[in-house]
């Protein structure tokens, strides 16, 4: 049994999970695990199921369900400044 701390980050609250831990489990930062409540505990599960995007199909056919009077408009930002340009040969062709 390991003890840990909850911590505030953002609006929300985390805890650290130690590398022995993740180690166990087989995971690594970035996997998603399923969060239960059972009486007064919480128990975490590795969620192994795969990720699946959507075909563009699927995609394609939605956005001609919702109708391109659904479309969002196109938000006119300005010129590019700062670290948002890229100048380099091939940014150049």
């Amino acid at each position: 049994m390991t003890k840990v701390q909850i911590s505030k980050w953002g609006n929300s609250s985390a805890i650290r999970l130690p590398k022995a831990v993740l180690e166990q489990l087989g995971l690594k930062a970035g996997d998603a695990v399923t969060v239960a409540v059972e009486g007064e505990k919480a128990i975490l599960t590795p969620d192994r199921s795969p990720y699946r995007a959507p075909p563009l199909e699927e995609l394609i056919a939605e956005m001609d369900r919702m109708g391109w009077e659904n479309e969002p408009e196109t938000v006119d930002w300005g010129p590019d400044v700062g670290s948002e340009i890229i100048d380099d040969d091939y940014s150049h062709r």
